[in-house]
C-alpha cells in the first residue's frame, strides 16, 4: 500500500515547510498587466506552480479593481490551460473530463478574439437567448467552471483527512461537480475509470511536486483553490 505522504510530515513540520514554500512560491511569482494575455516568464516553475501563479495573478487583479471587475478572456483562458496538466495527472478515469475542459477552454479561447471579456459572453447570449443553447459560449464558460470546481474539490478533499486515498477524493469531488451534468453512460465509465487512479507517489512523480508542496497550494487560505472560486464565483448559473 502506497504511504500517506501527510503522515510523513508531523504536522508542525508540515506547518513550518508550508511557511518556507509559501514564500519561494511568493517570490517567484510575476506581476500581470490586466490589458495583457498571461505569459509563463518563469521557465523553472513545475507545472502546478504556474497554475497556482496563473490564477493568484487573476485574482489579485480581481481584488485590486473590485470584485464586480469585468475579466479579460484572453488571460482567463491563458491560465485555464494550464489546468489540462493537473486533468492528465489522473489518467483515464478522467481522461473525458480532460477532453470535454480542453475544447471548451480552446473556444472559449478562439472568441477571445470578440468577445474581450467574460461579461461579453454572457451579454451576447443573454440577448440573443441563446444562454442554455449547446455548444453557446455561455454554456462552455460554465463546463470550463465545473473543470476548475472538480480539480478544486479533488485535491481539497485530497488533503482535508488523513488516509484519503485519491480514488475517494475523485469519487467525492466528481459527484459534486460534473456527475448532475453527465449522462448515466459518462457516469458509468467515470466510476469504472476510478480502479485506474495513480497512487500517491505516481501523481506525485507526474506533477514533479512533493507532497508537502501541494499541502501548501490546495490547502492553505491563499491557496488556488480560494482563488479559482473568487475569479468564477460570479458567474451565472446555467
Amino acid at each position: 500500500m502506497a504511504p500517506n505522504f501527510r503522515t510523513l510530515f508531523p504536522r508542525r513540520e508540515r506547518q513550518r515547510t508550508a511557511e518556507e514554500t509559501r514564500e519561494r512560491v511568493s517570490r517567484s511569482r510575476v506581476s500581470m498587466d490586466e490589458e495583457a494575455s498571461f505569459e509563463d516568464v518563469n521557465t523553472e516553475l513545475t507545472q502546478l506552480s504556474a497554475v497556482a501563479n496563473a490564477f493568484e495573478e487573476l485574482s489579485a487583479v480581481m481584488k485590486s479593481k473590485g470584485f464586480n471587475y469585468d475579466l479579460r478572456l484572453e488571460p482567463f483562458c491563458d491560465a485555464c490551460s494550464l489546468v489540462s496538466v493537473l486533468f492528465g495527472s489522473l489518467g483515464i478515469a478522467f481522461k473525458f473530463a480532460e477532453l470535454e475542459y480542453v475544447s471548451k477552454v480552446n473556444d472559449l479561447a478562439e472568441a477571445s478574439g470578440i468577445h474581450a471579456t467574460l461579461n461579453n459572453i454572457l451579454d451576447f447570449d443573454v440577448r440573443n437567448d441563446s444562454v442554455k443553447t449547446q455548444g453557446s459560449l455561455s454554456r462552455n464558460l460554465r463546463r470550463v467552471r465545473l473543470g476548475l470546481d472538480l480539480i478544486r474539490a479533488l485535491f481539497q478533499n485530497f488533503l482535508s483527512l488523513d488516509d484519503c486515498s485519491l480514488k475517494e477524493a475523485a469519487s467525492a469531488a466528481y459527484a459534486k461537480t460534473c456527475a448532475p451534468y453527465h449522462t448515466w453512460a459518462i457516469r458509468t465509465a467515470v466510476s469504472a475509470g476510478m480502479c485506474a487512479l495513480p497512487t500517491r507517489e505516481q501523481l506525485l512523480l507526474r506533477l514533479n511536486e512533493t507532497g508537502e508542496f501541494i499541502y501548501v497550494i490546495f490547502g492553505c487560505p491563499l491557496s488556488l483553490n480560494i482563488n479559482i472560486f473568487m475569479v468564477t464565483s460570479g458567474w451565472l448559473c446555467f
